[in-house]
């Protein structure tokens, strides 16, 4: 008798929050695991209609959750919103993010705390909220996004380093915690990824050029390129990876 074989990076009857869904790598992100199967809850500042009709044409539920995560207020009514809504929560996608950029010597302490709070401070209430109840379910997937500068310290963004370096250390602080309450907490590294963040960098001619010579893909990334790795941390094919940052980078860490 022939055994049927599931598809092990099916995601049907799963909910994913992600935040930030609105454009970008969120949106997506969103997408991505919207083809995969899951229900979506796109979180944003401001409303990720266009996410949520583009996943609902793939036949999928989807809702708007308005939530700024400039501060932590949001975070629980983020993951109750959810479950109300959708009927429960499987995956998270920490995607919301803001850069500031400026010499390290004229840097101010409004730039630094604008960004720590939003890249890190919020991102592990919501790890933490979302964990808690994952971990009262039974398990679930939490996915981070860190940045090339996990790894390396950049340019004139001290305090993006700085959150995204810290997003490195919590992933695996949080893996090491939650692995075995069946909590897997992944993060994807994106490369240099063509979205409103890295406009600046595109638009300086010399800037854009040495990046593109690193790259050994020989282009930017698109957030289109960064779907496949969420659905995989996002999957049953990722239930023994825990507390890896997956670089989706063109090549640019193997130059």
């Amino acid at each position: 008798m022939e055994v049927a074989m599931t598809n092990p990076f099916d995601l049907s009857g799963k909910v994913a929050v992600v935040t930030g869904a609105n454009t970008g790598i969120g949106q997506a992100i969103a997408l991505a695991l919207a083809e995969a199967g899951a229900d979506i809850a796109a979180v944003g500042r401001t409303p990720a209609q266009e996410t949520v009709e583009k996943a609902r044409a793939l036949g999928r539920r989807a809702e708007i959750v308005s939530a700024d995560l400039s501060t932590i207020e949001p975070v629980q009514r983020i993951v109750d919103e959810t479950v109300d809504k959708l009927g429960g929560l499987d995956i998270l996608v920490n995607n919301a993010g803001i850069i500031r950029r400026a010499d390290a010597v004229d840097f101010t302490e409004e730039d630094w705390d604008a960004v720590v709070d939003t890249n890190l401070k919020s991102v592990f209430f919501l790890c933490q909220a979302a964990g808690r109840h994952m971990i009262g379910n039974g398990g679930g997937k939490i996915i981070n996004i860190a940045s090339m500068l996990t790894f390396q310290g950049g340019i004139r963004v001290p305090s993006y380093t700085a959150s995204k370096s810290g997003i490195g250390g919590l992933t695996k602080l949080l893996a090491n915690e939650w692995a075995s309450k069946g909590v897997n907490v992944n993060a994807i590294a994106p490369g240099y990824i063509a979205t409103n963040n890295t406009a600046a960098l595109q638009a300086d001619e010399v800037r854009n050029k040495s990046i593109l010579d690193r790259i050994p893909a020989g282009r930017w990334g698109d957030a289109s390129d960064l779907g496949g790795a969420a659905v995989f941390l996002a999957s049953r094919a990722a239930n023994y990876v825990q507390g890896h940052i997956l670089a989706v980078d063109g090549g640019w860490l193997a130059r």
